[in-house]
């Protein structure tokens, strides 16, 4: 599916790029064939018979992805610090999803990647943190919204690995969220959560989660993760040019209470980066 832009000009005086999509899946294919055990779970994870004790089964060939799974079930974002004992139980306390989103960063490379887009753990951290702590306001639990957030930023390594300067620029001389939406569009076609949203449905994700990514730029489905994007750049970017919370979040989260949600949500960024192993 290539996508191709009108026009020679482009983003900034950046030159348009066409972006083979069906190319980019094609190569997260190759790469998923190098982590069986993470592409089992994945795979898996879709089959809605599938119990926790079978999960646990599939992860314990892993002792990688086992690991980040047990540390995080005991981290002090779950609450249960040190309680947690066994991979079946520690599937249950993280939930499906949750696994299910460790396995697909294993499996898109983007946990050994030597090469990501400047910042993209600090903004991805800050994104799960904050689509975790917003999540009941959208109808979501908590740990459903965290992986929203955790995978978000796929899409955009991604586009760093299909073209490393010019996103290298783009990243540079965008604010993260809209602004940089936008470029990424006028350069790619869609948008870095519009692709992570391609690779999600390639994966077989459910339908909820790859709307949710597909319409963050601006539809009623993307709202939560939208609005966490907005956070983030407030958190990370001093001179972010603000977006208020009441549009971006369709109402869900007025913008009084801006200040009282990034600082619960600085606080959740300390424990998941300790539970994932990037503090």
């Amino acid at each position: 599916m290539p996508v191709r832009l009108p026009g020679s000009g482009g983003w900034a005086g950046m030159t348009t790029l066409a972006l083979d999509v069906d190319t980019v899946l094609d190569r997260l294919d190759e790469l998923a064939s190098q982590r069986p055990v993470a592409a089992r779970i994945v795979a898996t994870s879709n089959n809605e018979s599938a119990g926790a004790a079978e999960l646990a089964a599939m992860l314990g060939a892993d002792v990688a992805l086992a690991a980040k799974v047990m540390k995080l079930a005991n981290s002090a974002y779950f609450g249960l610090s040190g309680r947690v004992t066994s991979l079946p139980f520690a599937v249950t306390v993280v939930g499906f999803n949750t696994v299910r989103s460790i396995a697909t960063v294993a499996l898109a490379g983007l946990d050994e990647a030597a090469a990501l887009p400047e910042g993209f753990w600090d903004v991805s951290v800050h994104l799960a943190a904050a689509c975790g702590a917003l999540g009941p306001s959208f109808q979501q639990t908590t740990a459903d919204a965290l992986c929203l957030g955790l995978l978000a930023q796929l899409g955009a390594a991604l586009m760093h690995q299909a073209d490393t300067s010019g996103y290298d620029e783009l990243v540079a001389t965008t604010d993260l969220g809209a602004a940089r939406f936008s470029a990424e569009t006028d350069r790619y076609g869609l948008s870095s959560p519009q692709l992570t949203a391609e690779a999600l449905q390639h994966w077989r994700f459910s339908p909820a989660m790859v709307t949710a990514l597909r319409e963050v730029p601006g539809g009623q489905d993307g709202a939560l993760v939208r609005t966490a994007y907005e956070l983030t750049a407030r958190m990370l970017s001093p001179g972010h040019r603000r977006l208020r919370l009441d549009g971006l979040s369709r109402h869900r989260v007025p913008e009084s209470q801006a200040a009282t949600r990034i600082a619960g949500i600085r606080a959740d960024v300390a424990a998941l980066r300790a539970a994932l192993g990037l503090s």
